[in-house]
């Protein structure tokens, strides 16, 4: 049987994970080890940063929906309620959009929470 070197394989996953230290400082950017730490790390870090970012969107809705709906006399928890009460299912980022763009629509679905 053949004997198998690995010098190609190996040369092309250093290559790949010098590419993504790109831009790294120092010898993270430049040598294997330390860059191939970084990688790792960072990847990690991206992979959380999808999660958190959806919860920080959440958050951030629902404070501006939480802020139009004080304006209107409400506060969000029971804004939420009548909404749900009336069977109005609309997703807290198009109303946060409305809160911002369409006063006028978000006051209207506050006088409908507030009569149920």
């Amino acid at each position: 049987m053949a004997r198998v070197k690995k010098a190609i394989n190996a040369k092309k996953k250093h290559k790949k994970v010098l590419k993504l230290a790109k831009g790294y400082y120092g010898a993270k950017s430049k040598l294997f080890k330390p860059a191939n730490q970084a990688v790792m790390k960072s990847l990690n870090y991206a992979f959380i940063g999808r999660k958190l970012r959806k919860r920080d969107f959440r958050k951030l809705w629902i404070t501006r929906i939480n802020a139009a709906a004080r304006q209107n006399g409400m506060s969000y928890s029971r804004f939420i309620n009548g909404l749900k009460k009336a069977n109005i299912d609309i997703n807290r980022k198009m109303l946060s959009e409305m809160a911002i763009y369409d006063p006028q629509g978000f006051a209207k679905l506050v006088e409908i929470s507030k009569s149920n």
